[in-house]
């Protein structure tokens, strides 16, 4: 079974020398500092330039990845706070031997939220489609003879957390270990914590994708035994407790507020969405306040935060009915699958992706994605690939001195295509196509 002494781990990459939490500064965590540290990445506010589901609208506000981040990030925060209170109730011992508070469990949960889509391509959840099929099926696949299973697999299923946890832990420019997280943080973070392959061993939720490219396998071992991760075979392991929290704060919020762009851009019928979001709460709704609101777009705002706070208190209760069996390992779905809202949830995201995502506007940010990426790949990977043979091409020095990689060392082709990968999936939806409008000749 895990423990709460070993899975609250303050330690950090390169530290010589073990964090008591009891010695830590009151007036800013150690968990805390976590927060801070990718609020304040280039990484982090990249994110305000790529899309969540939605393109952004010239005529109403949608949500990007930064401001769906954000509010993860708050929901998160309560979810952490709120079990960590019951928490140190039932294992007294956190606060009286090794000093910890309930806030520390909000403020690991809001740090691991926070980065929760940090690693995204552009162009939302296509970006990460478009990388995986240039490898799978297009231009890409001439690389396959020259990698390991693993290593092609890492490329041709090319997925946004395990890009996340690169990004955060990767040392580069002198400063090593990256954002230096605590490994409480990183181990809230990692929702999938396995290899490539094997793909998808189990049907337990913490299989269902991968977390680690092969590049960061030692790094994340590391961490997993620091934090006292069960290890399952196959490079695989048990999600520390807290993912399960960062994992519910997602899927609240991405259920609702998805589902409330698509009112605002009129995709969605605001009678229908009432209904729906009334069905939800209606056990909590006070009909004299509700009634009060005249504008639907306050009555709109009122249910999706008596929603928010509504799916909050059920993701509580879940956590902590089945605590041991997360401890132990045992537990293998998501919190809100085993929800008495359930079916309200699944009418709400089936009604969001039929009007939502499966819109004109969606599908057509998609498309276009799909093309840029295809096209800033097929650059890319020319380029490090003639360089790495010796074969270099002026337009290839000008192509990598645009994207940053000149004078990089190439230890090997899985090491270049991750290069590649990697700087494509930092990219902002806009900057992703001036780079693209460049490379066919256009000229601002």
């Amino acid at each position: 079974m895990m423990q709460w002494e070993q899975l609250l781990s303050l330690k950090r990459q390169g530290d010589t020398q073990k964090r008591l939490r009891i010695e830590q500064d009151e007036t800013r965590l150690g968990f805390e500092v976590d927060f801070d540290r990718v609020i304040f990445s280039s990484a982090f506010r990249s994110l305000q330039d790529k899309t969540q589901v939605i393109p952004l609208s010239k005529t109403s506000f949608v949500h990007t990845r930064l401001t769906h981040s954000l509010e993860v990030s708050v929901v998160g925060r309560t979810l952490g706070r709120t079990v960590g209170k019951e928490l140190l109730v039932k294992h007294p011992q956190l606060q009286k031997v090794y000093g910890y508070q309930f806030n520390d469990f909000g403020a690991i949960v809001a740090a691991a939220a926070l980065a929760h889509d940090i690693g995204n391509p552009p162009f939302g959840h296509s970006g990460e489609k478009a990388i995986g099929d240039f490898f799978e099926f297009g231009a890409g696949r001439r690389f396959k003879s020259k990698l390991t299973a693993k290593e092609f697999q890492d490329l041709c299923d090319f997925e946004g957390n395990a890009n996340g946890f690169k990004m955060l832990s990767e040392s580069k420019f002198g400063l090593e270990g990256g954002l230096r997280l605590s490994y409480a943080t990183l181990g809230a973070f990692m929702k999938y914590p396995k290899e490539s392959l094997p793909k998808k061993p189990t049907a337990s939720v913490a299989d269902k994708k991968f977390g680690l490219f092969q590049d960061d396998v030692p790094f994340f071992t590391e961490v997993a035994k620091e934090l006292g991760l069960l290890a399952l075979g196959d490079g695989r392991y048990c999600r520390h407790p807290l993912a399960y929290l960062v994992e519910a704060a997602d899927d609240i919020c991405y259920t609702l507020i998805d589902f409330e762009d698509g009112i605002n851009l009129g995709l969605i019928e605001e009678e229908i969405a009432l209904e729906y979001l009334i069905n939800l709460v209606k056990d909590r709704l006070y009909k004299e306040k509700y009634n009060l609101l005249e504008r639907s777009s306050d009555r709109l705002a009122y249910l999706r935060a008596l929603a928010i706070s509504t799916l909050i208190e059920e993701a509580v209760t879940l956590f902590l009915n089945h605590e041991e069996e997360i401890l132990l390992g045992t537990f293998t779905e998501p919190l809100l699958n085993k929800s008495k809202f359930k079916a309200q949830i699944d009418d709400i995201i089936k009604i969001s992706v039929e009007k939502v995502y499966q819109s004109r506007e969606v599908t057509d940010k998609e498309i276009a994605g799909y093309k840029v990426i295809t096209t800033l790949l097929e650059s890319l990977t020319t380029a490090l690939e003639r360089t790495h043979l010796g074969e270099k091409r002026h337009f290839d020095s000008l192509l990598l001195r645009e994207s940053g990689m000149v004078g990089e060392s190439y230890a090997s082709e899985y090491h270049y295509l991750m290069m590649a990968c990697h700087f494509v999936s930092r990219l902002t939806d806009g900057n992703a196509m001036d780079l693209f409008k460049k490379l066919n000749g256009e000229i601002r």
